[in-house]
């Protein structure tokens, strides 16, 4: 594959990514937790398992042929990223699409793309690609600060109003890191993962397909720990029944969407990165961040989430977001470097 093809599959991923949780604020009739319990069980049934029994000829013998200590660590980097796509979903109804999917996304960025790199293959990190994927990232978190100040400068013209989010500005805030953390299982998850996907190929699995078997078993693990929230919290505050009280077929269709974005834009951003060679897992991923921010932020503009604000916040928006387009240009460098 094209190495320019692999990028625009990451990007695109990266942009399926950044508009999932759009329904969390578009909404209103049903709780958090009607919508994250919907779209989570939606992603749970929609995508992993058919995919996998479509590609994969034998799925009993292919886990069988990795050690367990492989399948343990895929499926404790699912859990952890389901936990923190908990977090994540209260971080977009805290600070709204374009700001809390910036810094989400920043923040997964930092420990998912560094750790594994840090883990598998460290003795690159000291190498010119190496560092110059560390000024990529190090751009990137600059972007995202400016983001960050633009988005407190929002939340502070616009306090009283609802589009400024349901909880103070440093609860979003936590909601972010505690998020960013956890949710950076994914990328462990797709790099713990690379024996089982190493096997598929040699079973004549197609080579887009390879990451499937480890993708069941990190999205398996996810969704399910948010499907079960989502029903605890629902019997807990006695809201299940607006599933059927308050639902509209929007919300419906919302919920739909999501499901087949969340693990949709995962899958396509696998397909990408593999394709990318050797360091795709750790400059593909960053890419596939920038790609969700930049999607994040243009759905929240274009939902008025940033109606009534002065010009001064929007520069500082606009600055970030141009921040970022530097680093994704130093990661495509990076790339080249790492694979030189």
């Amino acid at each position: 594959m094209p190495i320019e093809l692999a990028i625009l599959l990451v990007a695109l991923g990266g942009i399926l990514e950044g508009l999932f949780s759009m329904p969390v604020t578009r909404t209103p009739k049903w709780e958090f937790e009607n919508i994250w319990f919907v779209g989570s069980l939606a992603a749970l049934v929609i995508i992993p398992w058919p995919l996998v029994y479509l590609t994969v000829p034998d799925v009993g013998a292919l886990y069988r042929s990795v050690p367990p200590g492989v399948l343990l660590a895929v499926i404790l980097s699912g859990l952890a990223w389901g936990i923190g796509g908990i977090f994540w979903g209260r971080a977009i109804g805290a600070l709204g699409m374009a700001l809390g999917v910036s810094l989400l996304m920043g923040l997964i960025n930092v420990f998912g793309s560094i750790g594994p790199m840090a883990i598998f293959d460290s003795a690159k990190i000291f190498s010119p690609g190496g560092m110059t994927l560390l000024g990529a990232l190090a751009v990137m978190i600059l972007g995202v600060v400016v983001i960050a100040l633009a988005g407190r400068r929002k939340d502070e013209e616009l306090r009283k109003s609802s589009s400024a989010g349901n909880a103070p500005f440093w609860l979003g805030l936590l909601f972010c890191l505690l998020s960013g953390i956890l949710s950076a299982g994914v990328n462990f998850g797709f790099a713990f993962g690379a024996p089982l996907a190493a096997e598929a190929g040699k079973s004549g699995v197609p080579a887009f397909a390879h990451s499937f078997a480890v993708w069941s078993l990190v999205f398996t693990a996810n969704y399910l720990v948010n499907a079960i929230y989502g029903l605890v919290v629902m019997l807990k505050r006695g809201t299940l029944h607006k599933l059927v009280t308050e639902g509209r077929p929007s919300y419906w269709l919302g919920a739909i969407f999501m499901g087949l974005a969340w693990p949709g834009g995962i899958i396509i951003y696998g397909i990408g990165a593999g394709a990318m060679g050797t360091y795709g897992a750790y400059v593909g991923f960053p890419m596939m961040i920038l790609a969700s921010i930049l999607a994040g932020n243009a759905a929240g503009a274009l939902g008025g989430e940033w109606r009534g604000t002065s010009p001064k916040p929007r520069r500082l928006m606009l600055a970030g977001i141009l921040i970022l387009f530097l680093a994704f240009g130093l990661l495509g460098y990076s790339n080249h470097l790492l694979a030189s």
